[in-house]
């Protein structure tokens, strides 16, 4: 929409409260939305659930020795294990995160809409009671 002189002042604010920020609060809201996906890597946690923790990884001994190779199969599954439960409770963290941005920036969008009722409202209020 171009703007010219004669416009008055409520056409452009009504422009500008009801079509350009809720344009840039959609592109803030969906940037917070893709930063907290980056931050717990998500994809990555997923993709890796079952791989060592901090590739903590034991070698197999190169010789028969069944003492060393069950000590060394345990130890590499308990350290899945630990890498398993850890991204889990990343994951649920980044979820959990994830769900608060989503119902933070709803709220935040609502309320930016509702702001011009919200004041009205208050001024009849005020003025009736």
């Amino acid at each position: 929409m171009e703007l010219n002189n004669d416009q008055n002042i409520f056409s452009l604010w009504f422009f500008w409260h009801f079509y350009e920020m809720p344009k840039f609060l959609l592109s803030v809201w969906k940037n917070h939305i893709l930063f907290a996906l980056n931050y717990f890597s998500l994809p990555i946690l997923l993709k890796s659930l079952f791989a060592p923790w901090r590739k903590y990884r034991w070698n197999y001994p190169k010789m028969l020795d069944v003492g060393e190779f069950f000590s060394t199969l345990v130890s590499n599954a308990f350290s899945r294990i630990i890498g398993a439960v850890m991204r889990i409770v990343l994951i649920i963290a980044g979820i959990l995160f994830q769900i608060f941005v989503i119902f933070a920036g709803l709220i935040i969008f609502l309320l930016w809409m509702l702001i011009p009722f919200i004041i009205i409202a208050g001024l009849i209020f005020v003025l009736l009671y």
